[in-house]
């Protein structure tokens, strides 16, 4: 079967008809929905189905063995979400699957799919949790702690999956067994679209350094319409202040990154002077100084202006990641692999993280961009041509094909 007819068994699920797009958050029943299609998608083609202990599922060609060539994304999204991040690393690697059996193709070395959890984090608020919890790059005991908006805790999320919320962590067993990680992405940017000749499929390079902070600013509650200015502690000044400094920040950081998406007053009335504000900082740059060079520049300015108001700030980092560099055997053999006379494939670096941004640090790794027309991504716009992801998928069955001789 196609990518696009695979991503067509799955484009009902999880539809939010309030944002437009998808919201398919982790341990959730829409992601249990998504899970239980990838099993019986990897059943059809024989593939031996197994969860392991972070509920990451796999998906074998023959026996699991080491030195294994794995291949995979995650089916989750941010809130609102298009239908390509993810899904599209998934169902390449089934269609890939189907691909290399019509080939008559057997791999000589150990092969399977893999779909993570919890890589968008829209649910916990930690990014690449399943193989974050692997790899060992999250300590299980803060990981089981964390809780969703709904105050649920990851533990007992995990216990209604079936899993034992005392087993998650590191997975020395699993990491062993893999010889390399390859994963198929859509691009989120346009750096294909505005190469020459816009090619369909390019090679990472590289990971932005990047993190997550969440800011908490308390005042003082009160009437909208009685309260005089002089009488005013509203905390949600000093977050509209650190809302621009994210900006200003970017002034003098070409490569860098600072959002805030996401603001959560307390207690939320449209007549009522907060009491409370929590907002979330995303930071993104080409080292780890930098990053932290521009979430310090938005904290003093959010300081300063939450003493201004006579507010009180905290400050509390949610994840962070250094900057990843892809493999460079596996990231030039790839770029060899899939050129032509021309040369080699393009070679990009990119700002979005990835599980096997995570994996890097522990075993070879390698991505491939599919090209995304419009560049926009966790968004329902989010798109790739179908010419494109067919391209995509013949690229990772060739690169499979290669790896597994």
């Amino acid at each position: 079967m196609t990518v696009t007819g695979l991503l067509g068994e799955i484009a009902d699920v999880g539809r939010d008809p309030r944002r437009g797009g998808y919201s398919r958050h982790g341990f959730s029943s829409v992601e249990s929905s998504l899970r239980e299609w990838f099993a019986e998608a990897a059943a059809r083609r024989d593939l031996d189905v197994h969860t392991d202990r972070n509920g990451n599922i796999w998906a074998w060609w023959g026996r699991p063995e080491p030195d294994a060539v794995i291949t995979g994304s995650h089916l989750d999204s941010v809130p609102g979400g298009g239908a390509f991040d993810g899904p599209l690393g998934v169902t390449s690697a089934l269609a890939a699957v189907d691909v290399l059996r019509a080939s008559g193709f057997q791999p000589a070395r150990p092969l399977a799919l893999v779909v993570f959890t919890e890589e968008e984090g829209g649910r916990f608020g930690v990014p690449c949790l399943g193989s974050r919890l692997m790899s060992g790059s999250l300590d299980a005991d803060a990981a089981r702690r964390l809780s969703d908006p709904d105050g649920i805790t990851l533990a007992e999320a995990a216990a209604s999956m079936g899993l034992d919320p005392a087993g998650l962590g590191t997975d020395e067993a699993a990491l062993a067994g893999i010889g390399c990680f390859v994963e198929l992405h859509v691009e989120q940017g346009r750096l294909m679209d505005r190469l020459p000749g816009t090619p369909s499929v390019a090679v990472a390079s590289s990971i932005l350094a990047h993190g997550r902070w969440r800011f908490t600013i308390t005042g003082t509650g009160n009437h909208a319409g009685t309260t005089e200015v002089a009488d005013r502690r509203d905390p949600m000044l000093p977050a509209a202040a650190a809302v621009l400094a994210a900006r200003r920040a970017l002034g003098s950081r070409e490569s860098a990154r600072a959002t805030v998406g996401r603001l959560l007053p307390t207690p939320g009335g449209t007549n009522v002077i907060a009491s409370a504000v929590d907002f979330w900082l995303d930071a993104r740059a080409p080292d780890g100084p930098e990053a932290r060079a521009v979430v310090a520049e938005v904290e003093a300015a959010a300081r300063e202006a939450a003493a201004e108001e006579g507010c009180e700030l905290t400050v509390r980092e949610e994840s962070y990641g250094g900057a990843v560099h892809f493999d460079s055997v596996l990231r030039d053999r790839l770029a060899a692999e899939l050129g032509g006379p021309g040369g080699p494939v393009p070679v990009l670096p990119t700002g979005a993280g990835h599980d096997a941004g995570i994996l890097a640090a522990r075993v070879p790794t390698a991505m491939l961009f599919v090209r995304n027309p419009t560049g926009i991504s966790h968004a329902p716009a989010e798109h790739a041509e179908p010419a494109d992801c067919t391209a995509g998928t013949d690229a990772l069955a060739r690169v499979l094909e290669s790896l597994c001789r």
